[in-house]
Parts: C-alpha cells; structure tokens; sequence
C-alpha cells in the first residue's frame, strides 16, 4: 500500500468516523458541507396533556439533508425526514405527559455541523370561559379589523413599506387589534355575543403586484393572502395582542370566531418556491389549474374528473396557491395548525373559508380532530351557493357519498339571495317562504347563519330600491327567523358600499380625526339612529324570547308581499308578521298551529300594532307599510 493510498483511506475513515459522531467533515473532491441553519419551527410551542401527541414539526432551514435530530427533556423524537432541497425536515415529537412546561432545544446535526431548533412546552390548556362554541342564541358581528377601528397608530405601517394609505380604498387603513377593544362596549350594547374577524394571518408586507386595483399593486390588507400560518399581520399588533383581544371579548360575555383559511395560501408564500413536500401544492405557479368555482361539479354524477380536479385543486383567482389536502404531510399541518391558533388564542369557533373547494374527506379528519380537543367548538363554513340542495351536501351531521364533513353550521346563501331582493327591491316575500321550505335537506337548519350582507358582495344599501325602511325590515326577519343571525359591520348605521373593495370602507370614527363618529349617537343621522335602535331592540328582544332563538319554526300565512310566521317553543310562543308593501296591509293570520288559544291577548313587542284578542282560532292585523310586528301572549 503506498503512502498515498493510506493517506486517501485514513482521510476517509476520518470523514466517515465525523458524520458518525455529527462531527464537521468534508465532502467528496474536499468541499466542506455547510453548516445547518434553523429558522422557523412550525408550530412554536405546543401543550401538555393535549390530545393531539405526538406533534409533528416542520422545521423551515437550509443544509439540512443528512440531518440528525437529538431529544430534549421531556420529549422523544421519531425519525426525521428532509426534503430533497435540505430546507425543511418533518419530525414526530412526543410530549411526556411529566414534564415541566417551558422552553426546549432540540439539536440538529448534519455532516457539516450543529443547529438547534427552540420548541416550547406549554402548560395544559385553560378552558374555562373559552371553545364555547356558537349556535342560535348567538349575534355574530363580522368586522375588518383593518376598516374598524385604530386604537394603535404605531402599527399603521410596520417596517416603513408605505402600505398604509386610507385615500387607497386596496391599502391598509390601520386598523387593528387594539381598536377593537376599544369598541367592545359598543358592540356589546348594540346585542352582539359573538365577533367574526377576517383572517389575521400574517400577510405580505409588500404590495401585490399579482393582483391590481384601478391598475396599480395592492395590499393583502383582507387577510387572505397569509405568507406564515404561524404569525400575526403586524398591521393589526401581535399574537399577545390578539390574546388580549379574545379575553377581553370573553370578559364583556362576547366569543370571538377565528376566520381560517385552509385551501390556498398567498402568492408570496415561500412553499410557492420551495414546498416542503414534492404533493404540499397542487400544480406549481408555472403549471397549475385555474379554480372555476363549479362547485356543482363536486355532486354532480355526471361530470368528469377534470371538471372535478378543476373545483377542489384549481388555483383560486389563478393567483392563491392551492394546498393539497391529500398530501398527507400537508394535511398534517393544517390540522395542527387549526389546533395550534384556537388554542393559543382561546377562540370559541372558526369560520373556514372556501369550504368546497378542499376534499370531503379533510374535512372530516379536520373537523374530528377539533372535536376530540375542543368537544364545544363549532364551525362555520363558507360554502358560497344559492343552490339549497349542494349547500346541505356540505353539512355535518350525516354521511353524503359515504363522508360526514362534520361541519355543523354554514352560512345560508340560498336565503340569503331572497332577502335581498325581497327587502332591498321589493320582490314578494312569497320567495323566502319557500326557500325556507327547503330546510328539509339540511341536517340542522337552525344552525345556518343567515345574513344580509357580508364582505364579499355589496352592501344592503346599494341595492337598487334600498332603504333604510327595507334594511329595517331585513333585520326583523332576521333576527326572529331560525338559524344564527349575522350582522356585518357598518350595516347596523346603513353604511354604503359597492362591490369590493367599496363595502369595506372605514367605520366612521374610528379614526381620530374623523369629521364624525358613528360609535356615538352623535354621529349618526336620523336614519341612521333609527336602524342602530330598531336593531339594537331586535337583538335585547330575540335575548329575551327563548323561542326567537330556539323555537320550532312555524309558517302561518304567506302572500306576494306579507308573511307571517310563528317561533315556537314549549313554554311560550312568538307570532311575527311582516308587510313588505309600500302602504298598510291588514291581514287575518290562523294562529292555532303556533299555540294561541282563544281568547288570548296579543301584545306587540316591537310597540307598532295595537294589541288584540285570538278569536276563532285568528287574529286580524294591520300592518304599517314597510312594517312589522312581534307578538307575544300577555300572560293572565
């Protein structure tokens, strides 16, 4: 054996005696590797006695191939996994239910040195007051914490970017976390219980150049655009803020609802470049399906896999990467990650966004593993359709082509589309009787939320033939019909607004130097002050009266422009009467299916119509224009 033949072995039984021991070494043809490099930890932090153990962690880095990963105390490791670009390693952590809380390091070893990873261990979860979930004794008011109210002025425009511009109706307006709190009494007093955010995801702190607005980049100011699951947009404070808020919230007997966003990501994420699996995305943003948004498809026996493919893997808007829930890594991680911000914040429900557009069988997983933590929590999820028949395929509580989604509730377009146009354009009433005669494909109807409006369609206002009379009346219906009302922000003063981004415009006064503030009686016009207090009264009413919220909905009498209904529950019913016309109706509604007995004296609670007398099982009303009443039994 020559001298250098010996040298060359003993160089290598030296270079493989390092990567044994994690030692640094060389590489072939003398290159030395790189020392790893750990950057992000997803999740953070987890908790104690949680039912979800062990957690699987996705470490963000560089040089990470070859990877070792040492325990800590307190937890064990499985076997880790590195992607094949050495920039994100997966691996199974176990909590011993023994340990004590607090921060842990992980080690990460590779040929070319050593890194940690900072993973902390959290107390067992507090439960009290929080994940209470929502149902129909629930008001829930949607607000955009950017166009609600500045209660911080030094978070306007982190960093100095120059987002932050209110004459630019697609920038942010500053409006966060802190403003919130500082208007909880107000919505506390109008007869809300429960709030619904956009999403506080962190999102790109520079302008979107994907997607433009009279021909110039926007913001990502609505939240749905999150460049890291795990952080809070700036814009709005941080996740201590956000604590702060929900506890806060919870202290003035309001839930907040987290709006969570599962099908897609935004365009500037970094898994659009470096994915951590080879399936984390379906397509790439050089190869990817545009979403139709046939959802119809999904159901349909008829269609073809691509029209299916085009649906549930599409990008939305040709710009959102979408995720591949049938990765299994990636679905994973949205689990953890949902369970990661309810807990971490305290959150009683979550609003899921694009609900269709993700398989049935995730959301069954998903929604199973909420439950087993969180056995209270409810979700809401958006599944945007007029079609009463696909819109129940989505909902919880029985298996559709062998799935139960467990989703519970979902927002009720089908309704929605009817109240429009009866209320803000005049169109019979005869329409939303028989939209709600479709209940007998729901699982659960009263657990719809209905509404008159929300961020993503114009507002009630800007419908043609809208007045505050229709709005007025819109909110008696709503707030005395089955399911869970919702009331978007602004619409309780009759704010205007065309389509996006003109219905997200600011609340006045929650601005300083706003040259009013609606907040205030004050601020408001006559009209305005009448659709404040006509709603405000609704919601102490529908408080007040258990069968508002939960009684058995009962249709007494419906014609093209009246209709009267009864809420029905074991002890007490409710008798509302609606009159859409423009001049006064009278109107005799049979009232023995609702439980009046003759000779029982009605008195109208909203202080409209005169009180009167069941006789032969009828009463006779009469009905101002653009009126209605709410009739309760006088007890003897």
């Amino acid at each position: 054996m020559t001298a250098a033949l010996r040298r060359r072995l003993l160089a290598c039984a030296l270079l493989a005696a390092a990567s044994g021991l994690g030692l640094p070494g060389t590489e072939a043809g003398g290159v030395r590797p790189k020392a790893p490099r750990v950057r992000k930890v997803e999740p953070p932090s987890w908790w104690l006695g949680h039912s979800l153990n062990p957690v699987r962690l996705l470490l963000r880095g560089s040089n990470l191939a070859g990877a070792r990963v040492a325990a800590a105390p307190g937890l064990s490791v499985g076997a880790p996994v590195v992607s094949a670009s050495g920039t994100s390693l997966f691996v199974d952590v176990t909590l011993d239910g023994s340990a004590a809380p607090g921060v842990r390091r992980l080690g990460i070893t590779t040929p070319g040195g050593r890194a940690e990873a900072v993973f902390e261990l959290l107390p067992p979860l507090v439960r009290e007051g929080r994940f209470q979930g929502i149902g129909s004794d629930d008001v829930i008011y949607l607000l955009m914490p950017d166009r609600f109210a500045n209660g911080d002025p030094s978070n306007d425009d982190p960093g100095a970017r120059g987002l932050h511009d209110r004459s630019k109706p697609r920038f942010y307006h500053g409006g966060d976390f802190a403003g919130v709190i500082a208007r909880l009494p107000y919505l506390k007093d109008l007869g809300a219980t429960a709030l619904w955010l956009n999403p506080v995801y962190d999102n790109a702190n520079r302008l979107n150049e994907r997607e433009t607005y009279d021909g110039q980049p926007i913001t990502d100011y609505h939240g749905y655009g999150a460049v890291d699951f795990y952080a809070v947009d700036e814009h709005f404070g941080d996740l201590p803020g956000l604590r702060r808020l929900v506890d806060e919230a919870h202290r003035a007997g309001l839930k907040v609802i987290q709006d969570q966003v599962v099908n897609h990501s935004g365009p500037y994420h970094e898994w659009v470049a470096d994915p951590p699996t080879p399936g984390w995305l379906n397509g790439s943003e050089a190869s990817h399906l545009k979403n139709t948004w046939q959802t119809w498809t999904i159901t349909d026996p008829h269609a073809t896999e691509h029209l299916r493919r085009e649906t549930l893997e599409g990008w939305f808007a040709d710009i959102l990467p979408d995720l591949n829930q049938n990765d299994p890594e990636a679905a994973r991680y949205l689990i953890q990650n949902s369970l990661w911000w309810v807990g971490s914040a305290g959150f009683d429900a979550i609003r899921q966004d694009t609900l269709p557009y993700v398989p049935r069988s995730f959301w069954s997983q998903w929604t199973a593993a909420l439950r087993r933590e969180h056995p209270q929590l409810d979700v809401i999820g958006e599944m945007w359709d007029g079609n009463a028949a696909l819109v129940s395929f989505f909902q919880g509580g029985v298996a559709r082509a062998g799935i139960d989604t467990g989703v519970g509730a979902l927002f009720d377009f089908p309704l929605y589309y009817p109240l429009r146009r009866a209320f803000a354009q005049g169109s019979p009433l005869r329409e939303v009787a028989s939209t709600l005669a479709l209940d007998r494909l729901y699982p659960n109807p009263g657990s719809l939320v209905t509404f008159l409006g929300l961020h993503d369609v114009e507002r009630f206002m800007n419908e043609k033939g809208a007045t505050t009379e229709g709005l007025k009346l819109g909110f008696t219906f709503l707030m005395t019909t089955r399911g869970i009302p919702l009331v978007y922000y602004g619409d309780e003063i009759a704010l205007p607004g065309g389509g996006d981004p003109d219905n997200r415009r600011d609340f006045p006064g929650g601005w300083p130097g706003d040259p009013r503030n609606a907040f205030e009686p004050a601020g408001r016009t006559p009209e305005q002050q009448a659709v404040f207090e006509h709603l405000r009264a609704l919601a102490r009413l529908r408080a007040e009266l258990a069968p508002l919220r939960r009684g058995r909905l009962v249709q007494l009498s419906v014609g093209e422009q009246t209709y009267a209904y009864a809420r029905v529950g074991e002890d007490q019913s409710v008798l509302v009467a609606l009159n859409n016309d423009t001049r006064p109706v009278e109107l005799e509604v049979p009232v023995a299916a609702a439980g009046f007995a003759d000779g029982a004296s009605l008195r109208d609670r909203l202080g409209a119509g005169a009180g009167m007398s069941v006789a032969g099982g009828r009463v006779r009303l009469l009905l101002p224009a653009r009126g209605a009443a709410v009739y309760t039994a006088e007890t003897p």
